[in-house]
């Protein structure tokens, strides 16, 4: 099977086409074509919805044909048509669904809306072969949520942030000590230089019950430490930076932590430990879960950086997976920028995931 997919969630314009490999071994990503908008959102420190969605405009018809063409293929030869639905920015989000509806009726093709955040909780499965149950640990600008991922559309929150999400702390700090967009390889990069143990900054929720975020307090106590420094030297700001990462490495480890104890305890045993989202990326903290995952004996699957920010492949992915189960929906499926991984969870913390 293979099957187009179309990303327009935020900030990234993507087209993907993905094929089943023989024997259930993962997939094979036939294309993968990415368009970011780094460069019209940098002035403004963040990305601009506005923007982004007429950005998403302009490229998304050229995106589509570039991803059919490097997979040798037409409309005609894939099986379905998945499109990112939410959540996410409703303007960008309109245009990849639409234009996966589009494409759909005129080739009469399958539809499968595909909820960004379950592209990025199968993503392990795209890569190499891991059978469900397992947890999955979604990092980005928008989230931050443990998820006991039980099967194909089954999914149990164990613990999200109650404020920030872990990629807005890295950008907000970011910006703080005057970095460049987007904050979380920005701060990555000045960390390598910076003494991590200089500032003691808080690691919020640490220790405690359950298996939620916060990092609203640490990214507060950076802002209080910059204004105490007053004029931050170059070597200030890499200490600060590579304090503050290490804090975030630390919060990421116990609460995962703390989610392996409640998948236990909730009946069942993980598989593996799978991470997803464009924080995801960060190498520090691939680092201490690969170091995590040795200590307790668990499989940790960490996906390419590139299939960890927004991409075509992962929604493909999560098109062939829902389609190969016979999960498809109708052209009415409307945007959700809203939309909870776990529909039985109850609300999100003031809003965040």
């Amino acid at each position: 099977m293979r099957v187009l997919g179309i990303e327009t969630t935020c900030d990234e314009t993507a087209v993907a086409v993905v094929a089943s490999r023989i024997g259930g071994d993962g997939g094979e990503i036939l294309s993968n074509e990415v368009m970011s908008q780094i460069a019209q959102h940098a002035a403004y420190g963040g990305v601009v919805p506005e923007i982004a969605a007429r950005a998403h405009i302009d490229v998304l018809d050229r995106l589509i044909a570039r991803a059919l063409d490097v997979a040798g293929t037409d409309v005609a030869g894939v099986d379905a048509i998945a499109a990112s639905a939410g959540p996410g920015l409703i303007g960008g989000i309109l245009v990849g669904l639409t234009a996966g509806k589009a494409l759909a009726l005129a080739a009469d093709k399958p539809f499968i809306a595909v909820n960004h955040l379950e592209a990025h909780a199968l993503t392990g499965r795209l890569t190499e072969r891991l059978d469900f149950p397992y947890l999955a640990l979604l990092v980005s600008g928008g989230h931050t949520q443990l998820v006991a991922v039980q099967g194909v559309g089954d999914y149990r929150r164990l613990g999200s942030t109650v404020d920030d999400a872990a990629g807005e702390a890295f950008d907000k700090v970011a910006k703080m000590l005057g970095l460049p967009y987007p904050g979380g390889p920005q701060i990555e990069r000045v960390a390598e230089e910076g003494d991590p143990a200089r500032f003691d900054f808080p690691r919020p929720m640490f220790g405690r019950e359950g298996a939620d975020f916060s990092l609203s307090g640490l990214k507060t106590a950076v802002r209080q430490e910059i204004a105490r420094l007053g004029a931050p030297t170059e070597r200030d700001v890499a200490d600060l930076a590579a304090s503050f990462q290490a804090a975030i490495v630390d919060v990421i480890v116990d609460r995962v932590r703390s989610g392996l104890r409640l998948f236990g305890e909730q009946g069942g045993h993980p598989n593996g430990l799978v991470i997803g989202g464009g924080v995801g990326a960060n190498g520090a903290i691939r680092r201490a879960l690969t170091r995590l995952c040795a200590e307790t004996g668990l499989r940790f699957v960490s996906p390419p950086p590139a299939l960890c920010s927004d991409n075509g492949a992962v929604v493909a992915w999560a098109g062939l997976e829902r389609f190969a189960r016979g999960m498809t929906d109708d052209l009415t499926f409307a945007a959700r920028p809203r939309w909870p991984l776990d529909a039985n969870a109850g609300p999100l913390h003031h809003g965040k995931a």
